[in-house]
């Protein structure tokens, strides 16, 4: 457990920590996956492992969302060279949402196949972690990316008909 530990934690912090831009958080998250992983003992650990590290992800944005909301209220008005600042961020938070919704819409594979060929991960890696054919990789990445385009775009047409309605 010891060698897999090794091989996997680094990894595992780097994928995390490029979710969350925290470096002390994504430590904790891969902790907590780890101790997840001794308790179940799947059969297809690194699998397993990066699937529940993206849950916990999930979890955690809830978390601070709700937190977030929190702080809002109780926010002051903001001046004005704050509020355009403030303007941006939330025009990129709903960006990223956006990219969230439309990347938790896939099925499991490709979600996994898009976000470790995003975090710089070879073919080769992403084939091991995932356990499937290197050569497949290619292929396997072009069809997710068109997956995810087409859900990207009938969610944002479906959330551009909801204002258009409201």
């Amino acid at each position: 457990m010891r060698a897999f530990f090794e091989t996997w934690y680094p990894q595992l912090v780097r994928f995390l920590h490029v979710r969350l831009g925290d470096h002390d958080q994504a430590e904790d998250l891969a902790q907590e996956a780890f101790v997840r992983l001794l308790a179940a003992r799947p059969r297809h650990a690194p699998a397993w492992l990066f699937t529940v590290a993206e849950n916990l992800l999930r979890d955690h944005a809830r978390q601070v969302a709700g937190r977030g909301r929190r702080l809002m209220l109780v926010a002051a008005v903001p001046q004005q060279g704050e509020s355009l600042e403030a303007e941006a961020r939330l025009l990129r938070e709903d960006v990223a949402a956006r990219v969230r919704r439309a990347l938790a819409a896939l099925p499991l594979r490709d979600r996994h196949l898009l976000l470790l060929r995003n975090d710089g991960f070879s073919y080769r890696e992403i084939a091991e972690r995932l356990e499937l054919a290197p050569s497949s990789i290619g292929s396997l990445t072009t069809r997710a990316q068109r997956r995810f385009l087409q859900v990207h775009e009938r969610l944002e047409a479906e959330e551009s008909g909801r204002v258009a309605s409201a």
